[in-house]
């Protein structure tokens, strides 16, 4: 076992550099995956400069390969002991995630997940903070959409790991919850799935909807084309799940066949503000300009940012425990909305939204005008600290709610109750 309690991360580091590794799954099925995020963290450097507080910013990458717990252990503890990081980041999967863990405690490093989101991660270590997601976090709106939206049978189908674990159950009890019927499930293998026979047995079940999680990429991709070929839509079957299956980066791919898909996430490319104007500029300049950023793109982002925030109120002067203070409480403006991590559970709390997949000037996007801010009640009965409001407007022009109230079930009420509710929200999180 190497010994990294008795060494500073920065000690042999030079005193005008603060180093960051990031684990990532840069070669084999997950390598889309960790491009978007190495993009999205290359991006931020590129457009606010490489120096904070007077210290160069310096990035340190390693090829996880998958999911290699082992591999990722092994390499953490290299970066902490050989090149003196101040910073982990990164992870695609949960299971490097887990596996670096005892790494960050032991050697008090504070860590940013920036992608993988099994709900139980940030319990692992003190030293683990997370600008991503959770599964519980982007299912439970989606279990509500459905209720509301008068579906009673759903089947589910998820990747056989811990986000898919932790959106299967999520789906099963919020959907239940409000009246509706889990009619099967099925799990399916994380490498390499061969989905045309469970897809069968779920037209055979004749459900009304089938909710899905797999991760963004492949695996996404390869749903999306065994469900056309099934005809499941033509058997009147509605596809609902978590924004990792219409993926911004593979949406293309996945042609008219993600046309009408309902899901929920905390990103879209279509989302309009500023901020997320700024970040896709950044992001083609380092990409190229016919590259689309997701929502791992905006977790590298965010990642990079807060990173940026600890060193600069630190004064470039890194230590774990000071690091984690910080970290606890803040708030940021991300491309996605304005986000901050929980000082209880070091969490990101944000805002999620109901999503439609519909063409846009010829193009494929999620949302446009249909891009609603969904609120879950009785948060706190969710297995983590999860979204607390969600009143945040986009604006677009002129446009008609009636496609909105009939298809993504947007049920406004009174000015007045908005206005009070946008006060209360404000100053419940301190705004005033």
């Amino acid at each position: 076992m190497i010994a990294l309690a008795s060494m500073s991360p920065t000690a042999g580091a030079a005193d005008d550099t603060v180093k960051v590794g990031v684990l990532l799954e840069l070669s084999g099925p997950f390598a889309a995956q960790a491009k978007q995020i190495s993009n999205g963290v290359n991006a931020y450097i590129k457009a606010h400069g490489d120096h904070v507080a007077g210290k160069k910013i310096e990035v340190v990458f390693k090829d996880t390969t998958g999911p290699a717990p082992d591999l990722a252990k092994r390499l953490a503890q290299e970066l902490v002991t050989r090149d003196k990081v101040s910073f982990l980041a990164g992870f695609v999967l949960t299971p490097n995630a887990m596996a670096v863990a005892p790494v960050a405690t032991e050697a008090k490093v504070p860590t940013i997940i920036m992608n993988a989101a099994t709900s139980a991660i940030t319990t692992k270590s003190p030293y683990i903070a997370r600008v991503s997601f959770t599964l519980p976090q982007v299912t439970a709106p989606i279990a509500e959409w459905a209720a509301k939206n008068q579906l009673k049978k759903v089947y589910t189908l998820v990747s056989d790991y811990g986000p898919g674990n932790d959106a299967e159950a999520t789906f099963k009890k919020v959907f239940s919850e409000k009246g509706g019927q889990v009619v099967g499930s099925v799990k399916v293998p994380l490498k390499n799935p061969e989905f045309a026979p469970f897809i069968q047995r779920i037209k055979d079940a004749k459900p009304e909807a089938v909710f899905i999680f797999v991760p963004a990429g492949e695996a996404s991709v390869g749903f999306m084309k065994a469900f056309a070929e099934r005809g499941l839509a033509k058997a009147g079957i509605k596809l609902i799940g978590t924004g990792d299956l219409m993926d911004d980066d593979v949406l293309p791919a996945m042609g008219d066949a993600s046309l009408d898909v309902i899901t929920t996430h905390q990103y879209s490319a279509a989302h309009k503000s500023p901020e997320n104007n700024a970040f896709k500029k950044a992001y083609a300049d380092v990409a190229g300009p016919d590259k689309r950023p997701n929502f791992m793109a905006v977790g590298g982002w965010d990642g990079m940012q807060v990173i940026y925030e600890v060193v600069g109120k630190l004064h470039g002067k890194i230590d774990g425990d000071q690091a984690m203070q910080v970290i606890k409480g803040l708030v940021i403006k991300s491309p996605r909305g304005t986000i901050s991590i929980d000082p209880a559970t070091r969490d990101v709390v944000q805002d999620v939204y109901v999503r439609k997949v519909e063409k846009v000037g010829g193009q494929l996007f999620k949302g446009g005008c249909f891009c609603l801010p969904y609120q879950i009640d009785n948060v706190h009965e969710l297995p983590t600290v999860e979204i607390k409001r969600s009143y945040q407007t986009i604006s677009v022009g002129e446009f008609d709610t009636n496609k909105a109230k009939r298809e993504l079930g947007f049920n406004p009420g009174p000015v007045e109750g908005a206005l009070k509710r946008a006060v209360d929200w404000f100053r419940d999180n301190g705004y005033v």
